[in-house]
């Protein structure tokens, strides 16, 4: 444990200038004190740690010292090549700097571990995209892109309905969902963050000036959060259903689950036929029937009405078809 920690430590120092005792303290998840024992370990061992003292000071490495990666480990070496999404850095223009990248790597492994790449690849791969669609990169996925990683400003053109809008946005981070690229950015103007689809861009003018980050910006968070906005935003129906158990068991995976967990956690007891009571937010009575249908005889709907006379029409055209 402690080996580790200190090829951590070396690979962080390797990184950067310098480190105060605090910043190395909180990346290794140990006290200031362990903190100078471990540079002291590694100095006593041969590697040019310096302390520089006062309330500026810090640890550096001395003479542009650098360490080759002869210290991972197979697993090791084989997450790191698995971290790569090929089809992503594809689209995004990235293959050939993963390549260089990857190979760059290789050559600094030990001789049994450069085979980790080829194995990996072929051991794990990542499929995007949902079942039956053929996605399309966007054309502009790579200039956005770029935007991104160098912190620039762009001026993008999007459709928004019928009409086109042009706004100066800050590009802040790339999500890529089920096949379809999304840009999470900053707007200026107003001073708020939003989630703009990649492929409804019509033009994007790259600025020269770049931007500073807001430094508590959690892009995984962020779109964790708005993810979950937008889900319950698009659900502005009820409808009331009677669900046998196996219903209940299958309903999140025809709905959305968690507007489905959170309406069978307040649902009453079963009835004399097994059977639960729940009120379900749904988009809209046409998607309610589309997803319901999926649960057959499992599910009665209750109301709104319309909704239960459609079940009742396709109940009787069934029996018909079925006689």
């Amino acid at each position: 444990m402690r080996a580790a920690r200190l090829i951590k430590m070396v690979l962080l120092l390797q990184s950067r200038p310098a480190m105060t005792a605090a910043e190395l303290a909180r990346e290794l998840e140990v006290s200031e004190r362990t903190v100078t024992r471990d540079a002291q370990a590694l100095s006593e061992a041969g590697v040019p740690v310096y302390a520089d003292r006062g309330r500026a000071g810090g640890y550096r490495l001395v003479g542009g010292y650098r360490t080759r990666l002869t210290g991972l480990a197979r697993s090791e070496a084989e997450a790191l090549f698995l971290s790569g999404v090929p089809g992503a850095l594809r689209e995004m223009g990235l293959e050939d700097a993963a390549s260089a990248a990857r190979l760059k790597v290789s050559a600094a492994l030990l001789p049994s571990l450069r085979d980790t790449s080829r194995t990996v690849a072929q051991r794990f791969h990542l499929d995007a995209p949902a079942w039956f669609s053929e996605p399309k990169a966007p054309e502009l996925l790579p200039t956005v892109a770029d935007a991104v990683w160098d912190d620039r400003r762009i001026t993008a053109r999007y459709r928004r309905g019928k009409a086109e809008v042009e706004r100066e946005i800050e590009p802040y981070g790339l999500v890529l969902k089920a096949g379809v690229w999304y840009l999470c950015a900053r707007v200026p103007e107003a001073g708020s963050f939003r989630v703009y689809r990649i492929d409804r861009f019509t033009a994007v003018d790259g600025a020269a000036d770049r931007f500073s980050r807001e430094e508590g910006f959690d892009l995984p968070g962020f779109w964790a959060e708005r993810a979950e906005e937008f889900a319950r935003s698009i659900l502005r129906a009820e409808v009331v259903v009677r669900l046998s158990p196996e219903g209940v068991r299958r309903l999140p995976y025809v709905v959305d689950p968690a507007s489905a967990r959170e309406a069978l956690s307040v649902s009453g007891q079963p009835d004399s036929e097994g059977r639960v009571t729940v009120t379900l937010p749904v988009e809209s009575e046409e998607v309610a029937h589309s997803q319901l249908t999926g649960l057959g005889a499992e599910v009665e709907v209750l109301s709104p009405a319309a909704l239960r006379e459609r079940f009742a029409g396709d109940a009787a055209r069934l029996a018909s078809l079925y006689r």
